[in-house]
């Protein structure tokens, strides 16, 4: 499994104008981080996202835009995995 998350995260990486990923577990314990994405970062991303989850519970999770002038931070969770990307504003 290890192997698969690094392919995956190489071929997100390798995408135009992202400069980090980071992989995280339902309990916030990153499973993976490449780029600017700091693995301190996983607990509050998952945290975020299990706020998120609680505003519509019914339905699947949304996806989440952080956004500052320059950059973005879009995360999304998966099952009990939760992945956030860094890009940079075109």
């Amino acid at each position: 499994m290890e192997k698969d998350l690094d392919k995956v995260i190489e071929e997100i990486m390798s995408t135009p104008n992202v400069n980090g990923c980071l992989v995280a577990d339902h309990q916030g314990l990153c499973l993976a981080a490449m780029g600017s994405a700091h693995v301190d970062a996983a607990g509050v991303i998952v945290a975020i996202s299990d706020q998120a989850c609680k505003i519509q519970p019914n339905l699947k999770p949304p996806t989440l835009c952080l956004e500052t002038d320059k950059k973005q931070c879009l995360i999304q969770r998966h099952g009990t995995i939760t992945g956030a990307i860094y890009k940079q504003k075109a």
